[in-house]
């Protein structure tokens, strides 16, 4: 099969490198980790100058109408700079999200400021107890006449502590566990009853846990009818999470190439001892092997919603996964002491790829999710 790249979609990639090889060097993300936002306001303004964050929205929107092939595009070069940004959540869930459950409205106040890059918003989906299980939810929404008020704990936020409207499910129908009765509600984050405790992840970005005490909210979609829009949109996340990961693990190995070559032990660079070449060619390996499979969830992220997407994209995150700790791991010890210090960007790379295994479901979770789908067919 032919894997070429069109012209238009070249210039993207290069468009996209160019920009995060000029801004992200190693020394400005520390800086961007460290600032109150957790990451660079002028890179985000940068992205929507250039046209970034609205690729994946239509025309009529304000955007380019891409795909998911421009989508892992774009999140591949933000891997091999471990960006800090939430384009992800901001423009993939989010935008996807309202895009398909929102009034037209809706999509018109939101869309066209989410792909011109002036509007960051955040996704709240997941709670302290769901463990990957985003139909697991206890949050609830009561209506008061024509509007709605929701109570509850969210968990993870990714850029939920910078975001200018947060999309929270809530409960309005069901048990705890139950899949009918999810609905999706757009809160304004600075509303009365609304609190944050914002936190730091282990890969340098920054997240919050977000509490509700009758927060004031405006219902996107119908009531109740939900998670079938929340699974189809976190599919196209998982895709987008894999073009990351290929992205972050493709430097990993370039920079592990680069140590064996000039690192020297006993006169000679420690890449000339064979035990040594199989290892990397072990990493390269499944480097080949997660890319492919970031290829295949790219190609039907924007495929209609079915029981074979849903295990296809389980499968790629599956091996993503496992090629990405795979990565991690051998590109710590293989540089040794020097690869746990936090002034080397390798141990970085590994943390980033660490947390991208544990997004929207471990290997263990698609595993399962995989072979229930083989028991169903």
């Amino acid at each position: 099969m032919d894997f070429k790249l069109t012209e238009e979609q070249q210039m993207l990639q290069d468009t996209a490198a160019r920009l995060v090889r000029d801004v992200y060097t190693f020394e400005k993300r520390l800086e961007f980790s460290d600032s109150e936002a957790g990451y660079s306001t002028e890179f985000w303004q940068q992205l929507g100058e250039l046209g970034l964050t609205a690729i994946p929205f239509s025309e009529e929107l304000g955007g380019f109408g891409g795909s998911g092939v421009e989508t892992m595009l774009i999140m591949e070069q933000l891997g091999r700079g471990i960006c800090l940004e939430p384009y992800m959540e901001s423009v993939i869930l989010a935008g996807g999200l309202i895009g398909q459950l929102g009034s037209d409205q809706q999509k018109e106040e939101l869309l066209g400021a989410i792909a011109s890059g002036e509007l960051q918003a955040a996704v709240a989906l997941e709670e302290p107890n769901s463990h990957y299980n985003l139909f697991d939810v206890q949050t609830t929404a009561r209506q008061n006449g024509s509007s709605w008020s929701l109570s509850g704990r969210k968990a993870v936020v990714i850029g939920g502590h910078t975001a200018g409207k947060i999309l929270v499910s809530a409960r309005t129908a069901g048990d705890v566990r139950d899949q009918q009765g999810i609905s999706l509600f757009i809160i304004d984050p600075n509303a009365a009853g609304v609190s944050r405790r914002v936190y730091s992840t282990v890969d340098g970005r920054k997240g919050c846990e977000l509490f509700l005490d009758n927060v004031e909210g405006e219902l996107l979609g119908t009531a109740g009818e939900a998670y079938d829009a929340i699974r189809y949109q976190s599919g196209r996340a998982i895709a987008a999470l894999c073009g990351e990961a290929v992205g972050a693990m493709r430097t990993a190995c370039d920079l592990t190439l680069e140590y064996l070559k000039t690192r020297k032990q006993f006169g000679v660079p420690i890449g000339k001892f064979q035990v040594l070449q199989h290892r990397m060619v072990d990493m390269v390996s499944e480097l080949e092997r997660a890319t492919s499979m970031a290829i295949l969830a790219a190609c039907l992220a924007d495929d209609k919603d079915s029981d074979e997407r849903s295990a296809k994209l389980s499968a790629a995150k599956f091996v993503v996964n496992r090629a990405a700790r795979y990565v991690a791991e051998q590109c710590i010890q293989l540089h040794g002491g020097i690869a746990m210090t936090w002034e080397y960007n390798g141990a970085h790379y590994a943390k980033r790829l660490v947390m991208i295994s544990h997004q929207f479901g471990d290997d263990d979770h698609h595993l399962e999710a995989y072979s229930n789908q083989l028991v169903v067919a």
